[in-house]
């Protein structure tokens, strides 16, 4: 451990026991993510973001938020800082309203999909935009210590502006352009989360006819058994209930899955691939390029190609995506997962956004989610297994562990160009995650099967 320094907080944490993963910091409640990190992540997001303007902070339905925010107003205010706590909502009503008031930032509380004992933290500088790699290493020295001790400033203020989910909920009805839902049966699963905060109000003010399941939030049943990771609930209510199309959300409802009215799951690929091409037919598509992840399906990528289409991969996570689409212009982007950016509506992953437009888009052309589906592409079958490394090191080193780097050379040269192998280290888990995809079926389940006992065995090795 490295050495520490004086804190104006209390003592500084060690090196390493908090970094930014691929979405900021998140983790078991009371072990990784705890009130005094959250005390001092406040302090520090305080010194870091710009002097002027307040600090947002809002939060999903999990019983730990209301402790973890308290602790972040705590640091904030402690740094001298003015802040605007929203209360429940979606984690793009943070940057949505940090653009609207020029805030100095934001700190979303959750832990997205994860379950209820988990939490976490995410921070937003004054563009909206996650903070830069260089922020947060600022942020992570002096969690470390490493900056030494700041002077106590106190002066700061905390007020309830919950009044401003409002203005959220007037700019999602404002996105779809006048398009309405008029006797559209649209079912929802809210996940007990974020979503509830104004999911089914957004959709019953366009005309919808509604359908909520999970409506109620509640911390300790946020992505249990239901929401975008658990899709069965709503597949069964959207063929018992005749409903043309299905949405789920995740437990800050920032990504979305869907399911059309014959039960098929509907993934970020494909709509990406489909709000894509109705962009494309519009001429609201720059340079026809959609940026994705490296998690992007092949015949995905293939379908895009076919169309004219460029597609940009980048590593996984919402903030490399959101920095390519700025350095590339690009109009639409996002992860197979159902986390997607539109360049038009504010660059922010919006679930509840993705899934209005979405179902405006096919309302307004007489279309069905089924029908849409029908005009999209073949995806090649694919696999993920996560394998549990504790080890942090021999996690994210895992090229250097021979016998499985030699496996994955020998898989992508058994597949010749007609199918992929990914390996990559979790940026919020002890995981390894290893993904194969490919034209057949047996080689995808042979090829996943091999490289994950592989990695078990050499990488968990005492």
């Amino acid at each position: 451990m490295a050495p520490t320094l004086s804190h104006p907080l209390g003592h500084p944490l060690g090196e390493g026991e908090a970094e930014f993963g691929t979405d900021g910091i998140r983790g078991h409640v009371g072990t990784q993510v705890t009130p005094a990190l959250a005390l001092q992540l406040g302090y520090w997001a305080g010194e870091v973001l710009p002097a002027e303007g307040p600090v947002v902070i809002g939060m999903d339905s999990r019983l730990s938020g209301p402790m973890l925010a308290a602790a972040l107003t705590a640091g904030l205010t402690a740094a001298g800082r003015d802040v605007w706590q929203l209360g429940l909502c979606p984690t793009p009503a943070v940057p949505g309203v940090i653009r609207r008031a020029s805030a100095a930032g934001g700190l979303m509380v959750s832990a997205s999909h994860n379950p209820p004992h988990d939490n976490g933290i995410k921070l937003f500088g004054p563009s909206g935009a996650k903070l830069s790699p260089a922020q947060q290493r600022a942020i992570e020295a002096g969690l470390a210590g490493h900056a030494g001790a700041c002077p106590f400033s106190g002066t700061g203020t905390a007020r309830d502006r919950g009044d401003l989910m409002g203005d959220y909920r007037q700019s999602l009805v404002a996105s779809v352009e006048g398009r309405r839902l008029d006797g559209c049966r649209i079912v929802l699963d809210l996940c007990h989360g974020s979503a509830t905060a104004c999911g089914e109000a957004v959709f019953r003010a366009l005309g919808a006819e509604v359908i909520v399941l999970h409506g109620q939030p509640d911390g300790a049943r946020i992505n249990v058994g239901c929401g975008s990771t658990h899709l069965e609930p709503l597949r069964r209510a959207v063929l018992a209930h005749g409903a043309a199309m299905g949405f789920a959300f995740d437990g800050d409802a920032d990504r979305m899955l869907a399911v059309d009215g014959l039960g098929r799951m509907v993934d970020g690929d494909q709509i990406l691939y489909l709000w894509g091409s109705a962009l494309l037919g519009r001429d609201l598509l720059p340079d026809q390029r959609i940026v994705a992840t490296v998690m992007s399906n092949l015949g995905f990528e293939r379908a895009w190609q076919a169309k004219g289409g460029v597609l940009e991969r980048t590593p996984v996570g919402d903030q490399h995506v959101h920095r390519a689409m700025e350095e590339l212009g690009a109009g639409l982007g996002g992860e197979q997962s159902g986390h997607i950016l539109s360049a038009r509506h504010g660059m922010s992953g919006d679930g509840l956004l993705t899934a209005l437009q979405v179902a405006t888009l096919l309302h307004g052309q007489g279309l069905s989610l089924a029908d849409w589906l029908e005009a999209s592409f073949r995806p090649y079958p694919q696999v993920l297994v996560n394998v549990t490394v504790p080890d942090r090191l021999r996690r994210q080193q895992w090229q250097r562990c021979e016998p499985l780097r030699q496996a994955v050379e020998q898989a992508e040269g058994a597949m010749a160009g007609e199918g992929r192998v990914l390996v990559r280290a979790s940026g919020t888990e002890p995981l390894l995650r290893v993904m194969v995809e490919a034209a057949e079926q047996a080689a995808v389940d042979h090829w996943a099967g091999h490289l994950a006992y592989l990695a078990n065995q050499h990488l968990n090795a005492a």
